[in-house]
């Protein structure tokens, strides 16, 4: 069984695509939650785990990528949806003050509404700290909503953002070239592109 690492804590949208990217190749594998991909490095280099994954996004992604660069890979990329996100705020607050936010969501509202914003490791910690009443609003999963009726409101709904998702192990597949899939979407977006440049 192949073990992944990615961002925890559970119920995050490191979790939620990992666990996609899994199904997706059909593998016989399991994820193991890390809340720094630090520790994933660590971690693949001990043989502990097999894979990271990480969202190219993430703050923490150039230096995932730099620090054993010798020794650790970027193996596959690719595309995918996160959950469905929005502005959840907790019900009985009127005027919110605080957000809570992952960094990378930063750019998907207007941030000014709040005057204090909460750095948080994922959504998932976003989540957690809108249940416990840490800040007034956060940018976390709708379904947050769903799962706990009458306690938030939606004040804005972002929806599901595709974001390109980085594979790292640690055997090199692109030893010379570029690795692309020639016959992918893009590919055939190009063509149809083409076509109406002509």
């Amino acid at each position: 069984m192949l073990v992944f690492a990615t961002l925890g804590p559970a119920g995050s949208n490191h979790q939620f695509v990992t666990q996609k990217y899994i199904e997706f190749h059909a593998l016989p594998a399991r994820i193991e939650l890390v809340l720094d991909f630090d520790d994933a490095l660590d971690m693949i280099l001990s043989g502990e785990v097999d894979h990271i994954v990480q969202v190219a996004v993430h703050p923490a992604t150039a230096a995932t990528a730099a620090k054993q660069y010798k020794r650790v890979f970027v193996v596959d990329t690719f595309i995918s949806a996160s959950h469905p996100l929005g502005v959840l705020t907790l019900a009985g607050v009127q005027s919110p003050s605080s957000l809570g936010l992952q960094p990378a969501t930063a750019e998907y509202v207007d941030t000014s509404r709040w005057t204090q914003l909460v750095p948080e490791i994922s959504i998932a910690s976003v989540a957690q700290g809108l249940l416990e009443g840490r800040f007034d609003s956060g940018i976390a999963a709708l379904d947050l909503a769903t799962a706990n009726p009458g306690r938030f409101r939606i004040d804005e709904v972002i929806g599901a953002i595709d974001d390109a998702w980085l594979v790292y192990g640690r055997e090199r597949v692109a030893t010379e070239g570029i690795v692309a899939w020639r016959d992918s979407p893009a590919a055939a977006l190009y063509q149809r592109e083409l076509e109406t440049h002509r």
